[in-house]
């Protein structure tokens, strides 16, 4: 017999309370009954009655297993790459303290959910790099996040498609290539400049890649800060507006079978994001088959759970008058 909860101390302190109110129980109960007559045979039931099922409570508490049982456990994995867009429009602040800034809290919270899932960070404008391959590491995520600024890459207007096109890229050249459930995170205020967008989407519908498009902003929008000013239109020589554009966003979530979300002061559908993912099938990498032991410990509670009531319904008498 195997124990689940081996833990003789818990065990003996309960065990040893037991006794010690027991013994107290005896005592008072002597002195009430001394001056009468006491069948103790019937006391002796009692208190007989009593031990075993609290003895039936301790083994059911250490989880007894007997035999044993073989359980085949699969193997599943995602792939996940999070497109993060630093055009300089992710400074504006119409979502406190800033787009950016917004996005990074809510990512760090986002990839504790997929500790078993490999993701990647690609960054991007208008063009796209890999900051950090698809790894499990969560500390090293974490660490490229708190780094993520405007200023990493450069900012000539944004191309949706980069990002999109290196991740496929990628997923392409990864040293391992078990099949696994490919996706992307595409993170923009959906200003696009670029004009590649209808072949990748085509590649991602071929091969299955699902995009989850999250769209920052709001559609007021806000100016875009640059050192101790603004950023200006040259066309108007007034501050430019950056206002979320979904419109782009939309399309490339529909078309890959992925969806759409956003993120403002109004709007906060980073759970419903997660819950998306999380509900992507992993592909099944593998399985293997373990032994595992059967835990009984349920007879075991159920027995002394009968004798409690048994004992509470069915009181013995121990004084005949």
């Amino acid at each position: 017999m195997i124990w689940a909860y081996p833990d003789l101390t818990l065990i003996g302190i309960l065990a040893a309370v037991f006794g010690a109110l027991y013994f107290l129980y005896l005592v008072r109960f002597y002195r009430i009954n001394k001056r009468l007559k006491v069948k103790k045979h019937r006391l002796l039931m009692k208190m007989g009655l009593r031990i075993v099922y609290f003895l039936l409570f301790l083994v059911a508490l250490a989880g007894p297993s007997v035999g044993n049982a073989t359980k085949e456990i699969k193997q599943e994995g995602k792939d996940l790459f999070i497109a993060i867009d630093l055009s300089q429009s992710m400074n504006a602040a119409d979502i406190s303290p800033s787009r950016l800034q917004r996005v990074k809290f809510e990512l760090k919270n986002l990839i504790k959910n997929f500790s078993s899932d490999r993701i990647g960070l690609i960054i991007f404008s208008s063009e796209a790099f890999i900051q950090c391959p698809l790894t499990f590491d969560q500390n090293v995520l974490q660490l490229h996040l708190d780094g993520l600024n405007t200023n990493l890459v450069p900012n000539y207007g944004t191309d949706i498609a980069a990002p999109l096109a290196l991740a496929i890229q990628k997923f392409h050249t990864d040293e391992n290539q078990d099949p696994k459930s490919k996706s992307i995170v595409l993170i923009s205020d959906g200003e696009n400049f670029g004009d590649n967008l209808n072949n990748i989407l085509d590649q991602l519908k071929d091969e299955g890649i699902r995009v989850f498009s999250l769209g920052v902003g709001t559609e007021k929008g806000s100016t875009i800060p640059k050192g101790n000013g603004v950023i200006m239109d040259e066309s108007s020589n007034a501050p430019a507006v950056s206002k979320l554009s979904s419109k782009t966003l939309k399309r490339i979530a529909s078309e890959t079978n992925g969806q759409y979300f956003e993120i403002s002061d109004e709007n906060q559908e980073i759970p419903q994001l997660i819950s998306s993912i999380e509900k992507l099938e992993g592909a099944v990498t593998g399985s293997r088959t373990v032994e595992a032991s059967a835990n009984k410990y349920f007879y075991f509670l159920l027995a002394a759970l009968g004798l409690a009531i048994l004992d509470m319904i069915l009181p013995l008498k121990t004084i005949s008058m």
